[in-house]
């Protein structure tokens, strides 16, 4: 069993030109954590100088630990010896680049998320940089991989490596990049010493932008209310300011963008509001739509892994599925919804809590031996079962139906397994399919056959 000190090295999350990140387990209490080792490249050692690279990885850990606030990452451990330096930091399985599915070929196209989900993220990724900026921090590296979020759907600010503390002058060559490519301000990749706090808040109006339309404004930006017809030119001035070349149009601050932004969401409040006084016909008519004939989903978990995934559970590029059903449910009184389109009876409020893959089998089998709903043959759905629930995402008009289950289920566990260490999942609001590992933290939402 390999160790980092005292912990537990459960696997690898990632590695940089900084060095690697494991997903740990601390000792006695088995927490899962996140440990930063510092093992530089021999490149950036060449290019900064081992003495330089410990005194910035010193200096996260330092900015990471003085801060406290629910929208940042908390450090929990740091250690400092002649042949080994790590951090420790709250763990969570989910980011915003996963959430969206952004790729290593970051200019692929993304997941579109709904006008509220985006609102959500990019208003708690500005109150953690108000909070940042306050503090006298530039994070000089907002991205979708550096916001996390939380089983409570809490995003936390992450990865405070190329971070400038006020009046600090960064000590690398002119010519190394600080930042990302396509998120970095444009006077970040000219000078990042000479950065202010509205160099973070240009990212944030890039990751609004990829949210809404899937896509990076490259080469042009495409206006918002083109690729969604819920949105008018107030989200386009929105984004044309937070993301101008020149600093001196952007927002001044983060609270003065998130002002902004309030006035976007009573406006967006208020239309959702108008579209559902209009007519049932005026509504989406998305459950019109025929059924797509299929055979009976599927109910015996398998084990797939990735390179197989999207052909056996049928989903896009996008990890979305590839034809949706139209359900047909029935609630019934008594904590069930039965959908006579595939023959299932799901749970209709599920878990309360999120928890861990294995801790989701207990708690199908509990349901069993207390024969919930008056059956003994619950059971974790399998990838297949749970896509039937999955929808487009939903437009203003959507929003108006009464939702059938609990909202609070924003990710829900399958039976089918990546690997023996990983199981598959689907995100009910987002509509899409991914993996995780066991040690992971999502709802359950059981199911049986109707006979």
């Amino acid at each position: 069993m390999k160790k980092i000190d005292k912990y537990e090295v459960c696997g690898l999350l990632g590695k940089g030109s900084m060095g690697m990140v494991y997903k740990v387990r601390m000792p006695v209490v088995g927490k899962v954590v996140a440990l930063k080792l510092l093992s530089p490249h021999p490149n950036l050692v060449a290019l900064l100088g081992e003495e330089e690279i410990k005194r910035l990885f010193v200096t996260e850990a330092v900015t990471m630990a003085g801060l406290r606030h629910p929208n940042i990452v908390a450090i929990w451990d740091f250690h400092e010896s002649e042949d080994l330096t790590f951090l420790v930091m709250e763990y969570f399985c989910n980011n915003l680049g996963v959430i969206i599915g952004e790729t290593y070929r970051v200019e692929e196209p993304s997941r579109i998320v709904s006008v509220d989900k985006a609102i959500h993220y990019t208003r708690q990724t500005l109150e953690g940089l108000s909070r940042l900026h306050q503090a006298g921090i530039i994070h000089r590296d907002v991205k979708p991989y550096n916001i996390l979020v939380t089983d409570e759907d809490t995003a936390k600010i992450t990865d405070f490596g190329l971070s400038k503390l006020r009046g600090e002058t960064f000590q690398g060559p002119s010519n190394l990049m600080v930042g990302s490519p396509y998120y970095a301000a444009p006077e970040q990749e000219e000078d990042p010493n000479q950065v202010d706090v509205r160099a973070d808040l240009y990212p944030v109006g890039i990751m609004l932008y990829r949210m809404l339309t899937g896509e990076l404004p490259i080469d042009s930006f495409k206006s918002l209310c083109e690729c969604n017809p819920d949105l008018d030119a107030d989200w386009d001035n929105f984004v044309t300011r937070a993301t101008a070349k020149d600093r001196e149009n952007r927002f001044s601050s983060a609270k003065e963008m998130l002002k902004a932004l309030d006035e976007l969401q009573v406006a967006w409040e208020e239309k959702k509001e108008k579209v559902c006084e209009m007519p049932t016909t005026g509504l989406s008519d998305k459950a019109a739509d025929p059924a797509v004939p299929r055979e009976r989903l599927r109910s015996q978990s398998i084990k797939v892994r990735t390179r197989q995934a999207r052909e056996v559970f049928e989903t896009d590029a996008r990890w979305r599925p590839a034809n949706h059903i139209t359900n047909d449910f029935e609630v019934n009184n008594v904590g069930t919804v039965t959908d006579q389109a595939t023959g299932l009876i799901w749970q209709q409020a599920g878990s309360d809590h999120p928890m861990t893959w294995h801790e989701a089998h207990d708690y199908v089998e509990q349901l069993n031996q207390t024969r919930f709903a008056g059956r003994a043959d619950w059971r974790l759905p399998t990838i297949n079962e749970l896509m039937s629930l999955l929808t487009d995402v939903p437009r203003a008009g959507d929003l108006c139906i009464e939702p059938i289950f609990d909202q609070n289920e924003r990710w829900l566990w399958s039976s089918d397994r990546r690997s023996f260490v990983a199981a598959w999942y689907v995100s009910v609001d987002l509509g899409y399919v991914s993996w995780q590992d066991f040690s992971c933290y999502y709802y359950v939402r059981a199911v049986c056959p109707q006979t």
